[in-house]
């Protein structure tokens, strides 16, 4: 079968290598339709891998296939069915686990296409634990989409951030692939929206969605634009994914208790912290890392009912993906750019 690998940094290769055997105990074949393209992608293709890792190392984090086959003691998948796979190997021993608390997995063994092989070839063999059914009338896109990019903004918004309708939310990076999904999940509960966007090409685009106020950061300077836009009382939330660049800022774009979930570091991994603001002001800094399988669930079904949907910004072939990391480097993306490998 075909295998997208990383050879070296910056390096990929279309391969052939084995297919996988028939399923074992507890696992499951599934044959890859979609693959979604993450920064994490973006950092294993420029070699920030953060743990060690064997190369060559099939690439894709963020994937959805239909089962081919099912291994002996698997009763929650069946074959034929669409399916969303969890990103990470998780043990489903420890206490998180079995709490349905899989990011909080005591003995996560690593990420799939970032530490693992990811899932960016015709099929694999994976735990049938990692597969969670896509509900009636998702696509196989929308499920692509459910283990990071809306997984994650569940588990920001909903578990963290505890967003209630009526809130007013600053959404950064309205253009990428989570800001996108914040938005839609973040107007479809009954929230105003103010978001960041870095072209005046994007601004449009981003109200389509549903964002109430655009603000393009490069041209005016957000705090000022969140305070006028709030009559300085300032935002209930702030969705907060780009880092250094932005984090003093977005402390300053908070009322009086808010609260400030983050779940990435794409300009720094270190920043500033007013000690006295943060106090004075009772603000909550709340992180955020990956989603539970019940969050993909959530959204999967959202996405299914409309409430949602995933936005393109292109598709591409395992011929063309190096092409899309870059643009992806650059941020030349408004949405996700997937990866098609079949159906």
């Amino acid at each position: 079968m075909r295998a997208l690998q990383l050879i070296e940094d910056r390096r990929l290769e279309l391969r052939d290598v084995d297919a996988p055997p028939s399923p074992g105990p507890g696992e499951a074949t599934v044959a890859i339709r979609v693959v979604a393209l993450n920064h994490i992608d973006v950092w294993g293709w420029r070699g920030m891998a953060f743990a060690k890792r064997k190369l060559p190392l099939t690439i894709g984090a963020e994937a959805a296939g239909v089962v081919m086959a099912i291994g002996p003691g698997v009763a929650d998948v069946l074959p034929g069915q669409l399916v969303s796979i969890y990103g990470a190997r998780t043990c489903g021993l420890c206490r998180a686990c079995r709490a349905g608390r899989d990011n909080h997995c005591e003995h996560v063994a690593g990420v799939h296409g970032f530490h693992l092989d990811g899932f960016a070839c015709d099929a694999v063999n994976l735990p049938a634990r990692q597969l969670v059914p896509a509900p009636p009338g998702c696509t196989d896109v929308a499920a692509a989409l459910a283990p990071v990019t809306f997984g994650t903004v569940e588990h920001m918004l909903f578990d963290n951030a505890k967003l209630e309708p009526g809130e007013t939310i600053l959404v950064h990076a309205g253009g990428s692939g989570i800001g996108t999904a914040a938005i839609q999940l973040a107007k479809s509960h009954g929230c105003t929206v103010i978001t960041t966007v870095g072209s005046d090409d994007k601004v449009d685009r981003a109200r389509a969605l549903g964002a109430d106020h655009v603000i393009n950061y490069r041209t005016d300077r957000f705090e000022g634009a969140v305070r006028k836009i709030t009559k300085k009382r300032g935002v209930d939330v702030v969705f907060e994914h780009v880092g250094k660049d932005t984090f003093a800022g977005s402390m300053l774009c908070l009322r009086r208790g808010g609260r400030l979930v983050t779940c990435g570091s794409t300009s720094g991994v270190s920043a500033d912290v007013n000690l006295m603001m943060l106090f004075q002001q009772q603000l909550r800094l709340i992180g955020s890392f990956g989603c539970s399988m019940k969050n993909m669930t959530d959204a999967m079904e959202k996405m299914a009912r409309g409430l949602a949907s995933p936005v393109i910004d292109r598709e591409v072939t395992m011929e063309t993906i190096g092409d899309a990391l870059q643009a992806m480097e650059g941020r030349n993306v408004f949405g996700k750019i997937v990866l098609r490998v079949s159906g």
